[in-house]
């Protein structure tokens, strides 16, 4: 029997920093809620607004897959490994924080803001040398299919993680319809709408909506609005 876990726009955790505005899916920094800890291994879901001239500092992570997608704009990457590069909209942003990683990002724009998803999931490995990968997507092979944006496998399209997860973005016309085939039994997916309104199976959701589908093979996905954006998040549900 088929599981679904709804989490409405306006349900998510907020914290607004002024220079951060940032809208939390599961249970994050000061925004604990015991009922959204996490979807299977997918622990952080953020939906980050990044003020001109902005950005974290330096802080250290480990043991985590933290992927970043920027939505609008673009983010300035440092690292302890000794990258320094820029993300922008269209591109795809991964570390395998593994025994230890310190990192810095920054909105270096100066006129405008930026917009960009952190995920993060629990690697299926602990320990692991620390690495880091970016790359830039052709967003036109979106229009209308779904593109693969991340995989377990370094020789796919995409970057890689270590955890048995797809990822996948879509860009759909009003009235399109596409089946999504879950990668891997066990594995649950959850969508997040970037854009405009969807339906998958029969939930209708709408931007910035998430739902989360379990004990399921397929799902029918329609977009109800034109440009819909939708990222599916293919994952491990046991941890």
């Amino acid at each position: 029997m088929e599981n679904t876990v709804l989490h409405k726009a306006a349900t998510r955790g907020h914290a607004n920093h002024g220079w951060l505005d940032s809208h939390h899916t599961f249970s994050f920094a000061n925004y604990h809620n015991p009922d959204r800890m996490h979807f299977g291994v997918l622990r952080v879901l953020n939906d980050d607004r990044v003020d001109a001239g902005m950005g974290f500092g330096t802080h250290p992570h480990d043991n985590m897959e933290i992927i970043s997608i920027p939505l609008e704009g673009d983010l300035e990457h440092k690292d302890s490994m000794g990258n320094t590069t820029i993300i922008k909209k269209g591109d795809i942003q991964v570390m395998s924080a593994g025994t230890g990683i310190q990192h810095s990002e920054y909105n270096k724009n100066k006129d405008r803001l930026t917009k960009f998803l952190q995920i993060w999931l629990y690697p299926n490995k602990r320990n692991v040398t620390p690495r880091y990968d970016q790359i830039t997507l052709d967003v036109a092979k979106r229009h209308n299919k779904l593109q693969q944006i991340l995989s377990p496998n370094a020789n796919d399209e995409g970057v890689w993680i270590h955890q048995d997860a797809w990822f996948h973005m879509g860009q759909f016309d009003k009235g399109f319809s596409v089946n999504y085939n879950v990668k891997k039994k066990g594995n649950g997916v959850y969508a997040f709408v970037l854009k405009g309104d969807i339906t998958i199976g029969n939930i209708k959701l709408n931007e910035r909506d998430g739902l989360g589908i379990w004990n399921i093979d397929s799902l029918a996905i329609t977009a109800n609005s034109q440009n819909a954006e939708v990222l599916l998040m293919d994952v491990p549900m046991a941890l």
